[in-house]
């Protein structure tokens, strides 16, 4: 424990120094695995779904806000979708509309909630989405992470019904079929529905356990809210029959639960055995303060003193030294 406490400090330190390229080198890793989500999944435009281009953008991003990499990210989309069809283009637009509505009035600063989401649902661990939001900022930021979860679903029914939605439309009704299509996927997708529920009630169950006064709130919230996920999930698909979701969703908790407990160790972490209760007054109130320290290692300053073979010959010997003071030479050990 104490090596990671040591590591922790080492790594506050380094990002406290380097921060300001540390910063844009993160924004670039998140904004480049976004694009490259899109590009392998809806890449249906080659002008902007290829690697080249995903790294020129994604260093675009790294010097712009985070609203700037959402816009980015949607204008790349926009394109793909175009490229697949203009209905599925405009239901993207209007899509895109409402949700930079919803982010800009009520969640403008969780920018990187509505970029993580989607990549976190590729890798089978958007779990770990609201126990980290709920963890580190407030209770608003489950705008983020339901503008997320919809352009993810969105985006992920266009892919599986890309046959019946690409091409030009020769006649109207067949335009109509593919508006309908595609906003079926919005507006028809029960399994939506029922993420965005648990994750966002998830949120708001982490964030009012982690405000609690009590010893190891940050623990119990992760482990409430990932258990709250993990029942609400598999009873949730059951209930629509949607089957073969078990596994990925005990698999997905699992290493949310992990990447949990890596987020709560190097944010707020806290050695309850150190409490303190504290009572003074003023001239208008009493105060009784719980203190808890952090759990942190001191670090020694060690500093060694050479000699050069100088320094040793005119150094004095205890047998000397006695001689000179005229004391008995064992007093000296």
């Amino acid at each position: 424990m104490t090596t990671l406490l040591e590591l922790k400090e080492k790594l506050v330190r380094f990002y406290g120094k380097y921060e300001v390229y540390i910063t844009p080198i993160v924004k670039f890793i998140v904004a480049f695995a976004a694009l490259m989500t899109i590009d392998r999944n809806i890449g249906y435009m080659e002008l902007v779904s290829s690697t080249p281009v995903a790294l020129i953008l994604g260093l675009l991003c790294a010097i712009l806000p985070v609203g700037g990499t959402i816009f980015i990210a949607a204008v790349v989309i926009l394109a793909d979708m175009y490229a697949l069809s203009i209905e599925v283009c405009l239901v993207a637009l209007l899509l895109f509309v409402l949700i930079y509505f919803i982010y800009f009035r009520f969640a403008p600063r969780q920018g990187m909630g509505v970029l993580l989401t989607p990549i976190c649902f590729r890798l089978n661990i958007p779990y770990v989405i609201p126990v980290g939001m709920g963890l580190l900022e407030e209770a608003y930021s489950v705008f983020a992470v339901i503008c997320g979860t919809v352009v993810y679903f969105f985006l992920d029914g266009v892919r599986q019904n890309e046959k019946l939605l690409g091409g030009a439309a020769e006649e109207s009704t067949e335009a109509n079929s593919k508006i309908v299509v595609a906003l079926n996927q919005l507006l028809g997708n029960k399994e939506m529905y029922l993420v965005i529920g648990i994750m966002a009630v998830t949120l708001i169950i982490v964030y009012l356990i982690r405000r609690m006064s009590i010893a190891n709130a940050w623990q119990i919230a992760i482990a409430s809210g990932i258990l709250f996920e993990t029942i609400g999930l598999i009873a949730g698909y059951m209930l629509l029959g949607i089957s073969g979701k078990t596994v990925s969703v005990l698999v997905g908790n699992v290493i949310s639960l992990l990447i949990a407990f890596v987020i709560q160790f190097l944010f707020f972490n806290l050695d309850y055995s150190r409490t303190e209760r504290l009572q003074f007054e003023d001239d208008e109130y009493y105060y009784y303060v719980k203190a808890v320290p952090k759990a942190v290692v001191s670090g020694t300053n060690k500093q060694v003193k050479r000699f050069s073979g100088k320094d040793e010959k005119e150094r004095l010997t205890k047998k000397r030294f006695a001689e000179e003071m005229d004391i008995d030479e064992e007093l000296l050990d």
